[in-house]
């Protein structure tokens, strides 16, 4: 969730940071700029002031004009040879009073033409359009009039170079630049730690659930910081947890309970059937029915003690020597077999180990095995097959059985369940439900599929590394 919250938070972030960046780049650009235009305004009304000594004195053709004129032109030297700006004075004609350099000529079309004519409506000129830091032939001509007795009698005009301007743009966006830069880092910061705050206890439910589906009933969610909703909610979890466990610890007390209690009633019924048969005919079917009968409820009811107590119990994992309990089961079980006439053999690696608690994986090993033999028939091979597959171990049991059909392979492991053509052979259908239970406990799994041409193969799974160390 991390990884989808983070980016939506430092894209906003940085959208509302550019929303703020780009206007303030642009309005710095335009203050740089209008800065140089109203310098260039103010040295245009000191030459115009100049100008308007020089027309005036010509005018009357007074003795000192052509002395005034020569000033102006040294004034407009100096100036341009000082500041590199572009200075003339033109009269409505076009034709120059004065001029810096000599040769320089007022453009005939564009926006400099403009501002001549606005000029001589008696207007200074509008802004000029904006010069861009890449735009390194830019210039920027501004235009003055110069008003005598209310007419305009001449305009003007100068027209700057930008490098300077444009340097000075490109330093204040460096800085917004790094401003925005700091400012997002910044924010990146903040936003780790609003994801932190809001996930944290996500993450601590999400691991307290995880717990209690693999089995863990005890996992709950600590009490800790984030979002009241969320707090809400942890407080919550762990009240439906309560009552979850509850509910399950009474169930599995009410089966041992049941179970306990039924084994004396049943045990003196069969006693009572045994000294009624003692009254009978030997070999009457009734009674032998009967005997059959109160056996496999018996039967049921110590493995209905079993699940209740597997339940119930809490794996103890350790490393364990997966092939050495694997060979030992196979020993264990091979005297049967035999006597079955059935061929049991072990195969695969000699040398495993994985994370198992030993009793439950021998008991759980003990339960396939014995389904194993029961459905498979004489002169036929099981086959107990030790193999390592990425971070499990895996030990396959593998039988030469009828087999189950896809819609029978889905029901296996269910609690009671026996395939109806199976009916007739022991068992109370508690023995795969058990064996489930008590590999689920240390982290293990157990599965089943076919086993071509005929019979079935069930894999014993366990983790590699120990369970309690992997992240959640």
């Amino acid at each position: 969730m991390r990884a989808r919250l983070l980016p939506l938070l430092v894209v906003l972030m940085a959208g509302v940071l550019l929303a703020f960046g780009f206007p303030l780049a642009v309005a710095l650009a335009a203050g740089q700029q209008q800065g140089v235009v109203v310098d260039r305004i103010d040295d245009g009304a000191r030459f115009a002031a100049l100008t308007q000594f020089v027309i005036d004195a010509e005018s009357s053709k007074s003795s000192g004009a052509g002395e005034r004129r020569e000033t102006l032109q040294q004034e407009l030297a100096r100036y341009q040879e000082l500041y590199g700006i572009r200075v003339g004075i033109f009269r409505r004609d076009d034709n120059a009073i004065a001029r810096s350099p000599s040769w320089w000529e007022l453009p005939e079309k564009g926006e400099g033409h403009e501002a001549f004519i606005q000029a001589l409506a008696g207007r200074r000129s509008h802004d000029p359009g904006q010069v861009w830091p890449w735009q390194t032939h830019g210039k920027l001509l501004v235009a003055s009039p110069v008003v005598l007795d209310g007419d305009v009698v001449a305009v003007v005009a100068t027209e700057s170079p930008t490098g300077q301007m444009r340097a000075r743009i490109l330093r204040g966006w460096l800085i917004i630049a790094a401003g925005l830069g700091a400012a997002m880092l910044v924010a990146f910061g903040a936003a780790l730690r609003l994801t932190s705050w809001v996930l944290k206890p996500v993450q601590t439910l999400d691991t307290a659930a995880h717990g209690i589906a693999t089995g863990r009933m005890n996992s709950r969610v600590a009490a800790g910081g984030g979002p009241p909703e969320l707090r809400r909610l942890a407080r919550s979890f762990n009240e439906m947890a309560d009552n979850v466990e509850e509910v399950l610890e009474q169930q599995r007390a009410f089966v041992a309970d049941a179970s306990h209690q039924l084994r004396n009633p049943l045990a003196a019924l069969l006693l009572r059937i045994e000294l009624l048969a003692l009254e009978l005919p030997e070999g009457n079917e009734e009674i032998a029915s009967v005997r059959t009968e109160g056996k496999r409820l018996t039967q049921v009811l110590d493995d209905l003690l079993d699940l209740a107590l597997a339940e119930h119990a809490t794996a103890e994992i350790s490393l364990t020597d997966i092939a050495g309990l694997a060979a030992e089961r196979v020993t264990a079980w091979r005297p049967f077999a035999e006597e079955k006439g059935v061929r049991l053999t072990g195969t695969g690696r000699t040398a495993a180990t994985g994370w198992a608690d030993p009793i439950a994986l021998s008991s759980a090993l003990d339960a396939v095995i014995d389904n194993a033999l029961k459905f498979t028939p004489e002169g036929e091979d099981v086959e107990v097959a030790l193999s390592v597959a990425g971070d499990r171990v895996l030990i396959v049991v593998a039988d030469r059985g009828p087999g189950l059909t896809e819609e029978e392979l889905l029901r296996i492991g269910d609690r009671f369940w026996r395939s109806g053509r199976h009916q007739n052979i022991k068992g109370s259908g508690l023995g795969l439900s058990i064996s489930r239970i008590l590999l689920g406990a240390g982290g293990g799994s157990l599965s089943y599929e076919k086993n071509p041409p005929h019979g079935l193969r069930v894999t014993l799974a366990v983790p590699r590394t120990d369970p309690a160390a992997l992240p959640e």
